[in-house]
């Protein structure tokens, strides 16, 4: 339950479209709900936050995300599962129907179906396509959090004219989430082009002395380039939804052409 779906409620009960024991009912769970012995489902946390909690498939077995995804659901959505596999999919399918698979950024989503026109202003990009997995996790979270996300992949700086023919879309992003291994070079040149927020993900992309992501990482925290700010290896959805709260402020800007 968010915002709008608690001020939803509240009006249905101002205008005697739901009585007060209907409504307390579906108040009853918040702040949270154990499920099964596993799991409390924090659905406060789209009141807090904006965004009802997202569910770390990766580690639960299929029987806990159908359980915890299907409770969310009832909320009105909109439901985030990451890292999930094919099948922890086809079990959330059987159970909720609406949901969709990403099968790139191995992310389940339930949307809302009353959910606003997206806010533009979010663009992904990634230095490689090996880099693309990473990049979707941050693409589907922005997106499930109401924003509209402009993506360019395998623009790195092995071949840096494929980056400076993008500069359009450079410059009409309110936030960038830049996605890049091997060296991690990607984010600083960003970062020098542009006057706006740059959200940096290294990835465990790259040979031997990348170490895993580990090289990439300390490249991003160590840029020169000012504005820069980096998140976990491979954590698309770390910067995803960092990304939905600094689009989240100020005015809308104007769709692109």
């Amino acid at each position: 339950m968010d915002r709008s779906h608690l001020a939803s409620l509240l009006e249905h009960v101002r205008d005697g479209e739901v009585d007060v024991g209907a409504a307390v009912d579906r108040l009853r769970d918040l702040p949270y709900e154990e499920v099964g012995g596993f799991a409390c489902i924090d659905h406060h946390r789209g009141v807090r936050q904006g965004m009802p909690e997202v569910v770390l498939a990766e580690g639960k077995t299929s029987e806990q995300v159908v359980a915890i995804v299907e409770r969310l659901a009832a909320d009105g959505g909109p439901v985030l599962a990451t890292r999930a596999a094919p099948s922890v999919y086809d079990a959330v399918r059987e159970r909720v129907p609406a949901a969709e698979y990403n099968p790139l950024a191995r992310t389940i989503l339930v949307p809302d179906p009353d959910a606003p026109p997206g806010r533009p202003g979010i663009l992904v990009l990634t230095a490689g396509t090996a880099d693309i997995p990473v990049a979707e996790e941050a693409a589907v979270t922005a997106t499930a959090m109401g924003n509209v996300v402009e993506c360019v992949y395998d623009v790195g700086v092995a071949g840096i004219h494929r980056l400076l023919d993008r500069l359009d879309a450079l410059r009409r992003a309110r936030v960038i989430v830049v996605v890049a291994g091997m060296d991690g070079a990607l984010p600083s040149v960003v970062g020098g082009l542009v006057d706006v927020p740059v959200i940096a993900v290294p990835t465990s992309v790259g040979y031997g002395a990348a170490f895993g992501g580990i090289s990439a990482l300390l490249t991003m925290l160590t840029s020169c380039a000012a504005g820069i700010t980096v998140v976990n290896i491979d954590n698309g959805f770390g910067a995803g939804f960092a990304a939905a709260l600094i689009n989240r402020l100020g005015p809308a800007p104007e769709p692109a052409p």
